[in-house]
């Protein structure tokens, strides 16, 4: 059971950093793309929006948390069920609610926090559940 126990600790550690990644990586992307300006579909338009984009810092700050997540999130499916990393991960929503209407200064109405809250009780329940089920590579179970 130690073993476990630590697989459990490191899993969530790593959920926490790719949740922690993933909002701070929206949040930068929404604030860098407000600074760019809605994007008009037409060649120019797109034109005109990739450059403002590829020299914006904010876009490139964005994407470094953005690579943040995709790393950690590689580490904890290489750790634990695909089935225990993605619900774990669904706090980020309710962290990105949370953020969008501190930051971003978004409204959020009762429903949506009571929706948020049910996520947040689904997170508990998966957390309390064997990270790993299913058999390594090599075999075994980590």
């Amino acid at each position: 059971m130690p073993h476990e126990r630590k697989l459990r600790i490191k899993t969530l550690a790593m959920v926490f950093l790719l949740v922690l990644c993933a909002n701070a990586g929206d949040l930068l992307l929404k604030h860098g793309m407000t600074q760019v300006g809605a994007v008009e579909l037409s060649a120019a338009g797109l034109a005109h929006a990739f450059v403002q984009t590829v020299v914006n810092p904010t876009i490139w700050l964005a994407i470094l948390f953005l690579s943040g997540f995709m790393f950690s999130y590689m580490t904890a499916v290489s750790w634990a069920d695909y089935s225990y990393v993605m619900p774990a991960g669904a706090f980020g929503y309710a962290a990105f609610t949370f953020f969008a209407m501190i930051f971003l200064g978004e409204r959020v109405s009762a429903r949506r926090w009571a929706g948020v809250a049910l996520i947040c009780i689904g997170v508990l329940l998966v957390g309390q559940t064997k990270p790993r089920t299913t058999h390594a590579a090599g075999g075994a179970l980590p």
